[in-house]
């Protein structure tokens, strides 16, 4: 299923790392509403998950048929940052995590839809940032967003690691297909109930205290 030994694990972050994601999409779903696309609070998440700001632009857009304006994507990055200052945290559990595959002596990088900016607030915030220093990428300022796998590309370059021996661990569909088309494995984070794709390389993850064992499963191989 999987491709091994694993030399770098790389991570989404929001719905990952840091427990953001929910604030961010209810922002959208609220200027959605505003230009006339019906999104309720209780599908923002589903609706928005994983997409970068100009995708959700373009989104809204299409189905409302309305212009959010050329300052829509800059003005939500400054929203979104503001909101995190006022309670990002981490995700239940994810130091456990990361403090087992540091452990194990792992390379860990963070590679993201949210700009640089956005990345060092959450990670800050949340005391997550000494993890990753010098090792935090953004495809939102590569201008290659998720489901493109440049970003993924970029982490392993930097770290000087063939693709086919990096673990991507991710929480949405459109992160996982950047990751598997960039030629890595991917574990999906997501409850037993709920669907994922039927896709070559893709592991399901139902609690991030299950991921160190699979890291170090794989260094075995």
């Amino acid at each position: 299923m999987y491709s091994a030994p694993i030399e770098a694990v790389i991570f989404d972050c929001d719905g990952v790392l840091v427990d953001s994601e929910e604030a961010c999409c209810l922002l959208c779903a609220q200027d959605a509403r505003e230009v006339g696309m019906p999104v309720a609070d209780e599908d923002a998440v589903l609706t928005f998950s994983g997409m970068a700001l100009p995708m959700i632009q373009q989104k809204i857009e299409h189905h409302s048929g309305k212009a959010l304006g050329p300052h829509w994507v800059k003005n939500m990055q400054a929203r979104f940052i503001e909101a995190m200052k006022k309670g990002v945290k981490p995700m239940v559990g994810v130091e456990a995590m990361l403090e087992a595959i540091q452990a194990l002596g792992v390379p860990m990088h963070v590679a993201s839809n949210s700009s640089q900016d956005e990345l060092r607030v959450k990670l800050t915030l949340t005391g997550l940032e000494k993890y990753f220093t010098g090792r935090i990428h953004s495809a939102r300022d590569m201008r290659a967003p998720k489901p493109k796998p440049d970003v993924y590309l970029h982490a392993a370059a930097m770290q000087n690691v063939d693709p086919s021996h990096c673990l991507v661990l991710e929480d949405s569909d459109l992160g996982a297909k950047a990751a598997i088309d960039a030629g890595m494995t991917c574990a999906l984070f997501r409850k037993e109930h709920k669907p994922m794709p039927q896709w070559q390389k893709l592991i399901r993850i139902e609690k991030l205290s299950d991921f160190p064992a699979l890291v170090a499963q794989m260094l075995k191989k």
